[in-house]
């Protein structure tokens, strides 16, 4: 993550995208390095094996796409920073093989094109967006109503590029595993303009959405160091320390309490923390749950950031973080200002100073993004080392951003592996057919279709 904003910023640019084989050969070269090392805070590292299932189906649709078949899109889960790594290794490494082994015959390259995050850049570094743009990278700002040069790129992409294009239709990272947060769109939005895009253009290739899971476990149960790391959580937050002895080190319950012990205390700091500073009405209510009382602390957040932007509440909490990310950015990033060394130093002053406030205000916002997947029974359905793992380093983060206003990498608690399952292809070209009849039944198949996505990616990890 930057480090905190103390002045304005140019506009944010758009960065093309310019595939060249040689940037992604290198990229593959360097893969396995990256995956097992810790090298950036937002590369984290420790992954040792990479498994996926129904790899054949993903090489017959590649060999269907080569042969001018299909188009697809690749609509992968998106728990952690990894994904995209984890999505590389699967199509550079796992197809090929798999292929070979099927006696499919393929073309290189075996890639796609993706879309990330632009705010990705800010947090990593310039270099960031040059790579990415040259391994098939096309940046989206999420919280734009309509990015219109990002969205009618990918439109382009998924229609006539030498590639499928990938997508994460969650829009963001959630840290759960075992959670798919509510999807955005935008997905499904692509797959029915590549249908009328191949229509108008003669084209009679089948439009299809593959949903691809992603989780993450660990090689050993990593119980001594997400000991180690509730004991730092309980000091950072002024609780005292509750070490688990050698002889309950490995009971899940005593870790559940701990971590039950600190999100009320946490919450509760953050209670009174805005009813004091920020005069908001959090009265105390008898026998509320956790659950209840972190969501109306959600709110609060939100609230607390919306009314300094002037912003609406409008849908859910994800809906949210997404239109005062970009309210932030148009703060700091100013679009309105075309040359901000040519400004006279009264008005210099006064876009720092807006642009400092609004980057502390988004702190709200970020302090709620980590915390959206979180429900009640998560933990107690299946309280399983890397579930209360998961729900640790939320907390880790929460006491970072407030301690540092920055995300530093996360501690590493263990050696993971990865499986990706691969879906069945959703058709998008037969549901556009059904749903030509009025303009009411194509917003419904829209709806219908972004829903039965995020269903299949539900089934996925069970």
């Amino acid at each position: 993550m930057p480090k905190s904003i103390h002045s304005t910023q140019p506009p944010l640019k758009f960065i093309p995208q310019r595939f060249n084989p040689l940037a992604l050969q290198m990229m593959r070269w360097l893969l396995p390095i990256v995956l097992r090392f810790r090298t950036r805070p937002w590369l984290t590292a420790g992954i040792v094996k990479i498994e996926a299932e129904n790899t054949e189906r993903l090489a017959q649709l590649y060999q269907q796409f080569q042969a001018g078949k299909i188009r697809f899109l690749l609509a992968f889960r998106h728990p952690e920073v990894e994904d995209p790594l984890c999505m590389l290794y699967l199509l550079s490494r796992i197809l090929p093989k798999v292929a070979r082994q099927q006696n499919i015959q393929l073309n290189e390259p075996l890639h796609s094109y993706f879309m990330y995050e632009r705010g990705m850049t800010l947090w990593a570094g310039n270099w960031l967006g040059w790579l990415f743009s040259r391994v098939g990278g096309v940046p989206v700002r999420r919280g734009r109503r309509v990015d219109r040069v990002a969205i009618q790129t990918a439109r382009d992409l998924f229609a006539n590029g030498k590639m499928p294009i990938a997508v994460a239709p969650e829009g963001g990272t959630n840290g759960h595993s075992g959670i798919v947060s509510p999807l955005e769109p935008g997905v499904a939005q692509l797959g029915f303009w590549c249908v009328e895009d191949l229509q108008k253009a003669n084209r009679t290739e089948t439009v299809l959405i593959l949903p691809i899971a992603i989780q993450y476990s660990y090689v050993q149960p990593p119980w001594v160091k997400l000991n180690w790391l509730l004991n730092q959580l309980e000091t950072d937050s002024g609780l005292s320390v509750q070490s688990i002895t050698n002889s309950a080190i490995n009971n899940p319950a005593e870790y559940h309490q701990r971590i039950c012990r600190l999100g009320e205390h946490l919450i509760t700091e953050m209670e009174e923390f805005y009813r004091r500073f920020y005069h908001q009405d959090l009265p105390e209510i008898p026998d509320q749950t956790l659950i209840t009382r972190l969501h109306r602390l959600l709110n609060t957040g939100l609230t607390v950031a919306e009314q300094y932007f002037g912003i609406q509440a409008q849908g859910n909490f994800i809906d949210r973080c997404r239109r005062l990310e970009e309210a932030g950015w148009n703060y700091i990033y100013r679009e309105d200002i075309p040359d901000i060394h040519a400004l006279p130093p009264l008005k210099r002053g006064l876009a720092d100073w807006i642009a400092e406030e609004a980057d502390l205000r988004m702190q709200h916002m970020r302090i709620v993004e980590s915390f959206v997947a979180i429900t009640e029974t998560y933990l107690q359905e299946q309280p399983t080392s890397e579930r209360l793992a998961e729900t640790a380093l939320l907390m880790y983060d929460m006491l970072s951003r407030i301690k540092e206003s920055t995300l530093p990498g996360r501690p590493r608690l263990g050696l993971r592996q990865v499986k990706i399952t691969i879906g069945e292809p959703i058709s998008v070209t037969e549901r556009w057919e059904k749903s030509q009849n009025n303009r009411h039944a194509a917003r419904q198949a829209a709806s219908t279709l972004t829903n039965d996505l995020h269903l299949a990616l539900e089934n996925l990890l069970n």
